[in-house]
């Protein structure tokens, strides 16, 4: 099954291709991005890191229907990456994401975050949506929270900047399509 384009009221979120490795290899290899990514992220980041992971790693991961990879663009400059947004079938990480700095502290986030947890539990049917990241990262613990996601375990994991207090969160398909309906049903009233 392809993946669909999303779109919400700001953004475009891509089905990631191969041509999008040249801009994630310019915006990715910060410190501010990578520092609470697993250690499995090389750092310093190799010259051709974004091709590598892209081709080898989050493509063929798509094409065996396990992961589903987006690119997040603004409406208005949909040929210009700020980030990335995937989602994977495997146990206890199921949505992870990143956000070029400049493109931070302005919503975007959250928005390509309700729109791909909605794909996951309405177009691809999941039950329950995990996603750790480490204690530290606290605009990425500010979306989960605001999507309502609940904190339900911690435990230390090496992340690139090392070995950190990470958390695993979580939210069911019920709890999220109640949450959802309310605010439409607050939307409608309003």
């Amino acid at each position: 099954m392809p993946i669909p384009i999303l779109y919400t009221e700001r953004l475009l979120l891509k089905p990631l291709a191969s041509e999008d490795a040249s801009q994630i290899q310019l915006l990715y290899p910060r410190w501010e991005i990578v520092r609470y990514m697993v250690s499995s992220v090389p750092w310093p980041y190799p010259d051709n890191g974004a091709e590598s992971y892209v081709n080898n790693v989050a493509l063929p991961d798509m094409a065996n229907g396990i992961a589903w990879f987006w690119t997040i663009r603004h409406l208005e400059t949909p040929d210009k990456l700020m980030g990335v947004i995937c989602l994977y079938d495997v146990e206890d990480n199921n949505r992870g994401f990143w956000l070029a700095p400049e493109h931070q502290g302005q919503g975007f986030m959250r928005e390509a975050s309700n729109a791909a947890t909605d794909h996951w539990f309405n177009s691809l049917n999941k039950t329950v949506l995990r996603a750790p990241k480490a204690a530290l990262n606290s605009r990425s613990k500010i979306i989960s929270e605001s999507s309502g996601m609940r904190l339900i375990r911690t435990e230390k994991k090496e992340y690139v900047s090392g070995l950190l207090d990470s958390e695993l969160w979580e939210i069911t398909r019920e709890e999220w399509n109640a949450r959802q309906g309310s605010r439409a049903l607050l939307s409608a009233v309003s």
